[in-house]
């Protein structure tokens, strides 16, 4: 059974959610506890632990799934971070990524001159996203810390890249090579993967010095599309709001928009051993509140870490890419 997590305030929500062990790094709490989930919110007591619906395009994920995103990608982010988060949505992630740059900087005696980069694919999103995060704390928009633009994330954005952390806050069908190649080396990835129109596995992509992708399992998740699927094809976004096709002119070699070539890749990974780490998903809610972001909590309290979930190495060599040329 799933734990019910309700309080009347913003520090209380997070404090419950230390409690019940889903906040495990103070630094994180602090985020949240500065993030007040009331200007990213339409509810009038927004401190639920449920996802809830900001736009009819769009959902903003449960409290849960926040913490869990940043738990996993906390020890990756630095005072000089880069950090991309695809499909930004309210603008709530990247408020906390911008000050957990912050709170680096202080921690570590260091000058903060890293930046969050937000990309939504809805124009509205991205207007009260801004306007959001500008009701909470205006210097992270005037400062250039956080920057949002509309586009197609499924590309990344190059021109701030590459990025030591990218958060993708919406369902895609598969991995996608472009935002591999936009991963800095020693950065993680965190998006949830698989059937958008139901259950989808949250991976995690951590890239070595060497450049080597280490693929991780952690749990089942609910979410929304990236784009609809009647969305254009994948673009990269340009600064100017323009889409345009990208071609990778230091290997003068064209990347492809379809992902993974599943035949041409050395994967040491037997699909048989992949386990369901929440075989308690309540289909009620699946059906109730179809593709919200969701997470059993109760599972998410007892789950271990990263040496429990499935792990395959993928050297980016081995990815089939098409010549230009």
């Amino acid at each position: 059974m799933s734990l019910q997590i309700q309080a009347n305030t913003n520090d209380g929500l997070i404090k419950k959610l230390q409690d019940c062990g889903v906040i495990k790094h103070k630094i994180v709490a602090n985020v949240m506890k500065e993030t007040d989930r009331k200007y990213y919110s339409n509810l009038l007591i927004p401190y639920i632990d449920r996802p809830e619906m900001i736009d009819l395009s769009a959902y903003l994920a449960a409290p849960h799934m926040h913490a869990y995103a940043l738990e996993k990608l906390v020890d990756f982010i630095k005072a000089d971070s880069k950090i991309l988060d695809i499909g930004s949505g309210s603008g709530y992630m990247a408020a906390c990524f911008a000050r957990l740059i912050q709170a680096r900087a202080v921690e570590t005696l260091k000058e903060s001159t890293g930046y969050v980069i937000g990309v939504e694919p809805h124009q509205k999103l991205v207007e009260t996203s801004i306007g959001n995060i500008t009701a909470d704390n205006p210097k992270l928009i005037e400062s250039g810390l956080i920057k949002i633009f509309e586009g197609d994330g499924r590309k990344g954005i190059q021109e701030f890249g590459p990025f030591d952390v990218i958060h993708v806050g919406a369902a895609i069908p598969e991995v996608i090579i472009e935002l591999l190649m936009l991963l800095n080396l020693n950065g993680r990835m965190l998006c949830p993967v698989g059937d958008t129109e139901g259950v989808q596995q949250m991976i995690q992509c951590d890239k070595n010095s060497a450049g080597e992708i280490t693929k991780n399992v952690l749990t089942n998740v609910v979410f929304d599309p990236l784009i609809d699927p009647l969305d254009i094809s994948p673009s990269t976004i340009s600064t100017d709001g323009n889409i345009s096709d990208t071609t990778d002119e230091s290997s003068n070699t064209k990347i492809t928009s379809s992902g993974f070539d599943e035949s041409q890749i050395d994967i040491d990974e037997d699909e048989n051993t992949l386990r369901d780490t929440n075989e308690s998903l309540n289909k009620e809610n699946i059906a109730n509140e179809k593709s919200q972001p969701y997470l059993n909590l109760s599972d998410q309290v007892t789950q271990r870490e990263e040496d429990e979930s499935i792990a395959s190495t993928i050297s980016l060599k081995s990815f089939a890419m098409e010549s230009d040329g």
